[in-house]
């Protein structure tokens, strides 16, 4: 994988919870459950004042979970369009490197869209 410590990816259309694409491992061994849970994480974040910015127009880029041992970051894809799909990297807390994850994960999500 591209991401250092990654243990797994997938492409995730959030609104219906379905996975676009998959590698690697997922928690459970399920990347249906994986991708299923991403898009009620992000569905609820993006549809909660709790979580809104101070700033108007202000995007959600992404949110991270921590657990002992490891991270699951989830990146919003922002397109003109609808803005359906998320990036949910799942990253081992000792081999990866949290703030190098976050970069690679926002320049895939600008060649997602570019394509």
């Amino acid at each position: 994988m591209a991401i250092p410590g990654a243990v797994g990816a997938s492409i995730v259309d959030y609104t219906t919870g379905f996975p676009v694409a998959t590698t690697g491992a997922a928690p459970n061994e399920d990347h249906e459950a994986a991708a299923a849970g991403t898009a009620d994480v992000v569905q609820a974040a993006t549809s909660r004042s709790l979580f809104v910015s101070a700033v108007p127009h202000d995007l959600l880029e992404d949110l991270i979970i921590t657990t002992s041992g490891g991270y699951h970051l989830l990146r919003l894809v922002q397109t003109d369009f609808d803005s359906r799909l998320v990036l949910y990297v799942w990253l081992d807390r000792v081999q990866g490197n949290l703030a190098m994850a976050r970069r690679r994960m926002q320049k895939l999500a600008d060649e997602l869209v570019a394509t």
